[in-house]
């Protein structure tokens, strides 16, 4: 049985399973899928919609239908590089099996997609946070790709976990970036770290946030840092300083150097993922406005040109909005609606 055909089976009676559930993390876990699938909805339909498309539209295995899921592919937002790895890894298979009906060729696709995702690659999506402990998170990225809103989507799971969290407001370089966080830490009910005067070193308001958390205990310690790449030198002395400052409190820390990515952005969010990439070791994506894509294969790029796991996918605006990064739950999202 193929990995697209296990996935289908699994999920095929997802509401016959529902019916059944007793315990309540079971109860959860199906909205959780619920949820999951309802913002990855476009992606869904696009992919299926195409693929459906090109099987109709070609009915011999040749070229024009190899150069078809090419552009396929590539509209889906999984790049250029990525596309010709699926790609060929496509064709070996049709040329192994031997396949000339078309029909079969579907399953195919969406296997080489997802192979592709696994293989080579750290899937890992869970945080390296522990309890009791102090757990120091980097939360990186450009304006306007909710850095803001991650922070504190995270800082609300974790505080609903049992964790205690604190926000340290270490963007000091855009105007609103402060009184931003500021409301969510009020709103979420936990501390947060702010400058004391204009212009003031991001290093000493993240140094006076991780003391506090040494001092009282404070599990998850979230800081947000400057989006701006437009002199990477100083980003990279700036991260560099704000490290060193982190290490001087605990030699393990930051456990966690998250670079917040808008889904929408495509390409372009990839390439400003390049230049973070560039100034600090980045250890896993956000992945935000999912639920705004039709171009889900944003998640295969990712993996191309970083091979660093998507951990966390936003699909929302509220509070809840967040959720870990599923690789079964991400398969059945996007293929649900495939007639296979």
């Amino acid at each position: 049985m193929s990995v697209f055909s296990k996935f289908k089976s699994l999920f095929k009676s997802k509401n016959n399973v529902a019916s059944k559930i007793k315990d309540t993390n079971e109860k959860k876990q199906f909205v959780v899928q619920e949820k999951f699938d309802a913002g990855l909805k476009k992606s869904s339909s696009i992919l299926s919609q195409q693929v459906e498309s090109i099987v109709k539209k070609h009915k011999r295995v040749d070229d024009d239908l190899i150069e078809a899921i090419e552009e396929m592919l590539i509209t889906f937002d999984v790049g250029s590089s990525s596309t010709k790895k699926i790609l060929d890894s496509i064709v070996d298979e049709i040329k192994l099996q031997n396949i000339v009906d078309t029909e079969l060729v579907k399953e195919i696709i969406i296997d080489k997609l997802f192979v592709y995702y696994i293989q080579d690659t750290n899937v890992n999506t869970s945080l390296n946070v522990k309890k009791n402990q102090m757990n120091v998170i980097l939360v990186c990225g450009v304006n306007g790709v909710g850095k803001t809103t991650s922070i504190a989507k995270l800082g609300n799971m974790y505080k609903q976990l049992g964790y205690s969290v604190c926000f340290v407001a270490g963007d000091t370089f855009r105007a609103g970036a402060i009184e931003q966080l500021k409301q969510w830490a009020d709103k979420i009910g936990v501390p947060i770290f702010t400058p004391q005067k204009e212009s003031q070193d991001p290093a000493s308001v993240i140094y006076a946030g991780v003391e506090y958390a040494k001092k009282n205990g404070t599990e998850i310690v979230l800081c947000d840092t400057s989006g701006r790449l437009q002199n990477k030198t100083n980003l990279m002395n700036e991260l560099k300083k704000i490290n060193n400052i982190i290490k001087k409190f605990d030699e393990t820390q930051p456990c966690e150097k998250l670079l917040v990515l808008d889904a929408t952005t495509g390409q372009n969010g990839i390439k400003q993922a390049n230049a973070f990439n560039e100034v600090t070791d980045l250890t896993g994506i956000i992945l935000t406005k999912m639920d705004s894509t039709s171009k889900g294969g944003i998640v295969l790029a990712i993996k191309d040109v970083f091979n660093l796991p998507v951990k966390f996918i936003g699909l929302g605006e509220a509070l809840g909005d967040i959720q870990e990064f599923d690789l079964e739950m991400f398969i059945h999202g996007l293929v649900e609606d495939l007639n296979v």
